[in-house]
C-alpha cells in the first residue's frame, strides 16, 4: 500500500473538466434530420408508403441522435410533420380507384 505522502497527485491542481465552446457554424451536420425532410417530401409528393416510412424511421434516429436541441428539434419536427401528412393521405385519403370496367 502507498501511503498518503507519497501520492504524485496534487490536489490543488486539480481543475474541472469544462467543455469546449463550439459556435454553430462549427457543428458536422445532421445527415439523418435531412434524409427524413428528403423521405417526407417524396413520401407526401408521390404517395409513396415506402418514403413516408422511412421518413418516420429517420425522423426517430435523428431524434435519438439530438446534438444541438434548439436547430435540431425545428427540423425533426419539420420531417416528423411530413411524414405523418404523408401517412394520412395515404392510408386515410380516397382510394385510388382505376376506370370503370
Amino acid at each position: 500500500m502507498a501511503s498518503a505522502g507519497s501520492d504524485p497527485r496534487q490536489p490543488s491542481a486539480a481543475r474541472p473538466y469544462v467543455p469546449p465552446t463550439i459556435s454553430q457554424q462549427d457543428l458536422p451536420p445532421d445527415y439523418a434530420s435531412l434524409v427524413a425532410v428528403l423521405f417526407g417530401v417524396a413520401g407526401l409528393m408521390l404517395r409513396n408508403k415506402l418514403g413516408s416510412w422511412l421518413a418516420l424511421i429517420f425522423c426517430i434516429q435523428a431524434l435519438a441522435n439530438m446534438k444541438n436541441a434548439e436547430n435540431d428539434l425545428k427540423q425533426i419536427i419539420m420531417s416528423l410533420t411530413f411524414a405523418m401528412m404523408g401517412m394520412m393521405t395515404i392510408y386515410m385519403g380516397p382510394s385510388q380507384k382505376g376506370p370503370p370496367a
